[in-house]
């Protein structure tokens, strides 16, 4: 068969993560008073869950606050990969971390990969938990990657890791070496949280959706937070930060350390069979594969070509980009799903789990880079037992206070300027499209009554006009063709095409505009 014909699916109109379509997720009552508890947990999704179920399992009153709904963040969206194979990471962890600390970062991970597998046992959760061979390769030509591959494989050597060279895999993959790590897993993220919350509400916690904190926090013996909307206080001993961006910075400025990256999920019946293994290549652009089971079927969930929040061009690119791949390399018989998902990446490339320097019993736990299935349930284990003054050999490592000259200062200059340079340039582009050019489920920046305003016109024929100055710090928002979002260039904060907050740092929506014309 010619690979060119194999692309024989459409993609999805709309995006769609397969774990939200397959389970039934509770919905919980906003929070309409003042509320008291021990353990305020900002966030829901694998970090918050984990957090809530193992301090309510410790005997503390826990209560949950979700700014939208519960694991409709990165959790719900993710291709659901536990696995200490993070890329090409651990060669530049003892560059810049040493022996020791990159030691621990393996051990941090796979510990948490372990403890999740024996948990969805002894919890008897039908998630499809399943251990997988995971797979690092680089592409056939590609000398480059080649030769860090090599050095990422001179580093598990070093570290004692458990991988494996291989000079070719069993895929069809143009592929010039590959490192395995066996024994890794792979399962249904939604099916396995779910269970770990009924336990959390068992044991007596508490959950509020349609609940954003705002920044204000008073710190005088208690901890004390305050809802975005009303102003109603929470009153607690401890707080975490598990809602991705920090909703606290502690005057860190957490959001000049981060970056915020979008990536994408297609799932394909093959035409050809898979044989499993979960598979990453190390070189640009990024490509993804892992098995999964879907109504008796066997599908694949292929993902990847990642760029920075709001700098993707046409975001409808990248599914046709990991379309065309798929199907050269697979063949498609259907494609029922399609999705995409946020993560954030620190400036050393390791997470920040832990208290916020010179604050009492504040919390925090972000940058996950993409890893957040083990990443997030380790800052859950390390931040657990912070709170309940355990030692944990984790600490050091992942202190959010932490700053490596190299590479952070480099890191840090690259990124900042690519702020500045989106800020200045969305103020300045010029704009030739008005309203009445726009078709049904088109959006744009569009000059409308003599400014640039954001536009999306929906199926039904109705205008939705927004001001696109992101409310965090005031970069502009581009349009989202692939998600019909308001994705901003600075710091990653997303809005809805009617300007509700999707994602972070931002907490108050884009203004709206009424439109004079249709």
């Amino acid at each position: 068969m010619n690979p060119e014909n194999r692309l024989t699916a459409n993609l999805p109109q709309f995006p769609e993560s397969l774990w939200r379509d397959t389970v039934d997720v509770p919905s919980f009552p906003r929070l309409n008073g003042n509320h008291q508890t021990d353990v305020a947990v900002v966030g829901g999704g694998i970090t918050g869950i984990t957090t809530a179920y193992l301090l309510s399992k410790a005997g503390y009153k826990v209560t949950l606050l979700e700014a939208g709904t519960i694991l409709n963040g990165t959790t719900g969206f993710t291709s659901a990969k536990i696995t200490a194979q993070h890329g090409l990471i651990y060669h530049d962890l003892l560059e810049h971390f040493g022996e020791e600390q990159a030691g621990l970062y393996y051990k941090s991970n796979n510990e948490a990969m372990e403890w999740m597998i024996r948990t969805a046992q002894e919890l008897h959760l039908s998630c499809g938990m399943t251990r997988d061979d995971a797979f690092l390769y680089a592409d056939a030509g590609d000398d480059k990657t080649r030769v860090q591959l090599e050095k990422e494989f001179e580093a598990y050597q070093n570290l004692g890791l458990p991988g494996k060279w291989l000079d070719a895999v069993s895929l069809p993959l143009r592929a010039e070496g590959a490192i395995t790590l066996p024994g890794q897993a792979r399962f249904h993220p939604l099916q396995y949280l779910l269970g770990l919350l009924q336990v959390f509400l068992k044991n007596g916690g508490t959950v509020y959706e349609h609940t954003t904190i705002a920044e204000k926090v008073e710190n005088s013996g208690k901890v004390t937070l305050f809802t975005e909307q009303d102003q109603h206080a929470i009153t607690c001993s401890h707080a975490v930060s598990a809602s991705h961006f920090p909703f606290y910075d502690g005057g860190a400025l957490y959001f000049s350390r981060l970056h915020a990256e979008r990536s994408y999920c297609l799932v394909i019946q093959p035409e050809m069979q898979f044989e499993g293994g979960m598979y990453l290549s190390a070189g640009q652009p990024t490509r993804s594969l892992r098995a999964v089971e879907w109504e008796g079927r066997k599908l694949v969930i292929v993902g990847g070509d990642n760029h920075k929040t709001g700098q993707g061009i046409c975001t409808f690119a990248h599914y046709e980009n990991l379309e065309r791949f798929a199907g050269q390399l697979l063949g498609i018989k259907a494609m029922p799903y399609r999705w995409s998902a946020q993560d954030l990446i620190t400036l050393d490339k390791v997470p920040y789990i832990g208290k916020i320097k010179g604050d009492k019993e504040i919390y925090i736990a972000t940058g996950f880079g993409k890893w957040g299935m083990t990443s997030g349930t380790l800052a859950a284990r390390i931040i657990a037992d912070q709170i309940q003054g355990k030692e944990n050999p984790y600490t050091e490592l992942y202190n959010p206070s932490r700053f490596k000259a190299n590479p952070g200062i480099k890191n840090f200059i690259v990124q900042n300027a690519n702020v500045a340079k989106e800020l200045i340039a969305g103020k300045v582009e010029i704009i030739h499209k008005k309203t009445k050019d726009l078709k049904r489920d088109e959006g744009a920046v569009v000059f409308h009554d003599g400014k640039r305003v954001g536009a999306y016109r929906d199926l039904e024929g109705h205008l939705h006009l927004v001001d696109r100055t992101c409310t965090h710090l005031g970069c502009e928002c581009e349009w989202n063709n692939g998600e019909r979002t308001w994705d901003c260039p600075c710091h990653g904060s997303r809005f809805s095409y009617d300007g509700a907050v999707l994602e972070g740092p931002a907490t108050l929506p884009l203004g709206t505009i009424s439109p004079k014309t249709p």
